[in-house]
């Protein structure tokens, strides 16, 4: 056995060995979530209302509040963040200021997210005057999300060929035309994709809408976009952190838990499902 053999042997089983340790990490913890929060899990607690400061009752506002800002954080950034993708992938030219408008949308992907928290403070709910409220949150995270949606719709463009855009513009079409029949077929399972995997993080944040609406119990639904609201991240930091019985309401601390990673999962599962039939009628 060659020198070059021996590496690459040792080289796989390290990282065969990592892999191996975060997968065991990951199971305690999902093993610790899922045998402690399904003990709390029943429809009351799935659908009532919270009761005597969250030590009783169940979460659906919480449900209901982390669906509709997510629903506005979609609604925000999908269309921005897709036809920003598009313009800078097929149709603004490779110069200077081009660049550095591609390298700043890279570097806020990964500012953390209590900057945009304060930032969303000082853009929507001072200068703006919305309020701190459903609103104000949604938009928030729509911002957080841009850079993630963008980025992930302009690789997935880069990945669609150029002969399909030459073929169509050869034939007559309009650059639009070539883009909207040739291009955006091809290259939409990878832009949904990356922008579900966006909004699921989104849905899991707590500093941005710490400063922005959410409220830790309510007893009532909101009213419209501009009432405060309940979410399960915020919910579950209160639950876990700051709450006056924190010994009483830890169970269903694991059940907001439990809630919350299936609730993601899910949205990670339907990106998944959707690509590969996006897939399959690319290749049917």
């Amino acid at each position: 056995m060659n020198i070059k053999k021996i590496t690459q042997f040792f080289g796989i089983l390290t990282f065969r060995i990592c892999m191996m340790i975060v997968l065991f990490i990951l199971i305690v913890i999902l093993y610790d979530i899922l045998s402690k929060g399904f003990q709390v899990i029943s429809w009351e607690f799935l659908t009532q209302m919270p009761k005597k400061g969250m030590t009783e009752g169940g979460i659906f506002p919480a449900i209901f509040g982390t669906f509709f800002v997510t629903l506005i954080t979609a609604v925000l950034s999908i269309p921005l963040g897709m036809g920003c993708a598009i313009y800078l992938n097929e149709y603004a030219r490779d110069t200077k200021p081009t660049r550095i408008i591609r390298i700043a949308i890279r570097n806020l992907s990964g500012v953390p997210s209590i900057v945009y928290g304060l930032f969303g403070v000082v853009l929507f709910v001072q200068l703006m005057k919305i309020g701190t409220c459903i609103l104000s949150a949604g938009f928030t995270l729509g911002l957080m999300t841009l850079p993630w949606t963008i980025t992930a719709s302009e690789e997935a463009l880069k990945n669609v060929p150029q002969s399909y855009r030459d073929g169509a513009l050869a034939l007559g079409a309009t650059k639009w035309k070539a883009i909207k029949t040739n291009v955006l077929p091809y290259a939409i399972g990878g832009m949904l994709t990356g922008t579900i995997l966006g909004l699921a993080r989104a849905a899991g944040e707590t500093a941005p809408i710490l400063f922005t609406g959410a409220a830790f119990s309510l007893p009532i639904l909101p009213k419209s976009v501009f009432s405060q609201f309940m979410a399960l991240p915020y919910h579950l930091y209160i639950m876990s952190t700051q709450h006056h019985a924190i010994e009483k309401v830890r169970p269903l601390a694991y059940g907001t838990a439990l809630v919350l990673i299936v609730l993601i999962f899910i949205m990670n599962l339907a990106a998944i499902i959707l690509r590969a039939k996006l897939r399959g009628i690319k290749k049917g």
